[in-house]
């Protein structure tokens, strides 16, 4: 208790800005530190209670204190009528330091759902021009393409794909055989929401770019949780939404467009400037008056994922996966859905013979105060597990723990 106690105190001072991890780090390297104190302190940067085991970081990510307070502090100056300008160099330089980008190509809607429309809608398809997109997409990067589909005639295959592939020869095979004379988009997830499935995106363009074929990326999840090199991925669009695993404020979403796209894409909303062929990419972000603060806390979310490391924070979510997925393989009757090894990032899903996943995620809920996610698009009935920087072993340990004693009964 008192290790707690000193943890918390030194916490929650030095993480009220990421300049001040450095000295955490420092403070928490003496004789006696435990490797699990420097995470301890940094749960105590965010406002979850104790009795609090939040493991849908997938659906929504919880902000840290910086994070809050940057919003607030926002919503203070405007209503004193000092509102401070919108931070878009900042959040440009943040993000393509952090996703190795060109700063010039970002765009930033509300979520990936607004941005895989902002694409869908912004390209000329027509009757009978065709998407590819898969049987792992989330409705967010799904719907677009539907609604293409019932208004102008476009035509959308779901390709079916395995759900724990062996190689990611499994994963590009399906779209190898799909594409056809009049195939004119691939949309698909980096990391698929249903299982952490990582998809071979560089590959996938590879594939596409000698056919003309515009590759969309619903990247909700990896920046934030692992390496993301957008030069290298080379798609056409990335969509992401910051609000998940890079701890940002709701309503915090990006676009990424490749450099021939930044004054060719139709704009989806038309405000001043967006004909201006000169803006560039920005003149997508002319949307009209804007709740400004979600912008701020975006700043601090990245200048925060920054101070703690974004190779840290990778390892330590690989840690805790890692972790997870050898106590599950324990629990009677469980199925893992996830792929093993470098095809699956943060991510668990799975399922236990006999017992609903609906029904399992209430009683974690009602016995345990666990927040889970069930995957229940596509009829699949997984449920689905993301920890992040802020989850203790413990709490992993006591979730695997009430699973094994549901599953044995």
């Amino acid at each position: 208790m008192r290790r707690r106690r000193f943890i918390t105190r030194l916490s929650s001072a030095a993480l009220l800005g990421p300049t001040s991890i450095p000295a955490l780090e420092h403070a928490l390297a003496g004789p006696g530190a435990h490797p699990e104190d420097f995470w301890e302190a940094v749960r105590a940067a965010f406002l979850l209670p104790e009795d609090r085991i939040y493991l849908n970081v997938g659906t929504l990510g919880v902000q840290p204190r910086p994070v809050v307070d940057a919003v607030i502090e926002h919503t203070r100056r405007v209503a004193r009528s000092q509102p401070p300008p919108a931070p878009w160099d900042a959040l440009k330089t943040e993000l393509a330091s952090l996703l190795n980008g060109d700063p010039e190509g970002f765009v930033f809607p509300r979520n990936t759902t607004e941005a895989m429309s902002f694409v869908a809608n912004g390209l000329e398809l027509g009757r009978g021009d065709e998407v590819l997109t898969t049987n792992h997409e989330h409705i967010g990067g799904l719907c677009c393409w539907q609604l293409l589909a019932a208004r102008r005639g476009v035509r959308l295959r779901v390709l079916p794909l395995p759900a724990t592939a062996g190689s990611p020869e499994e994963l590009i095979a399906p779209f190898r055989t799909a594409i056809g004379p009049r195939t004119r988009v691939i949309s698909v997830s980096h990391v698929n929401f249903t299982n952490g499935t990582i998809m071979p995106v560089r590959a996938l363009v590879e594939l596409a770019r000698p056919h003309g074929i515009i590759v969309v990326v619903d990247g909700a999840h990896p920046p934030g949780m692992m390496p993301v090199d957008l030069r290298a991925l080379d798609a056409d669009f990335y969509a992401s939404s910051p609000h998940k695993w890079l701890l940002a404020p709701q309503g915090t979403g990006l676009l990424y467009l490749r450099r021939e796209w930044r004054s060719r894409l139709w704009p989806t909303v038309a405000s001043g400037g967006w004909d201006d062929a000169e803006l560039g990419a920005h003149r997508l972000n002319h949307l009209g008056t804007a709740d400004e603060s979600r912008l701020a806390g975006l700043l601090a979310a990245l200048r925060f994922h920054r101070a703690l490391g974004a190779g840290r924070v990778h390892e330590r979510i690989r840690e805790l996966r890692a972790w997870l997925l050898t106590a599950l393989r324990a629990v009677p009757g469980l199925e893992l859905i996830s792929p093993a090894g470098d095809l699956s990032a943060g991510m668990v899903s799975f399922r236990i013979a006999g017992i609903e996943s609906l029904a399992l995620q209430e009683q974690l809920a009602r016995e345990a105060n666990i927040r889970t996610r069930v995957v229940s698009e596509y009829g699949y009935g997984w449920m689905r597990l993301s920890p992040h920087v802020y989850t203790r072993p413990a709490e992993l340990e006591r979730t695997v723990a009430l699973l094994s004693r549901r599953a044995a009964r």
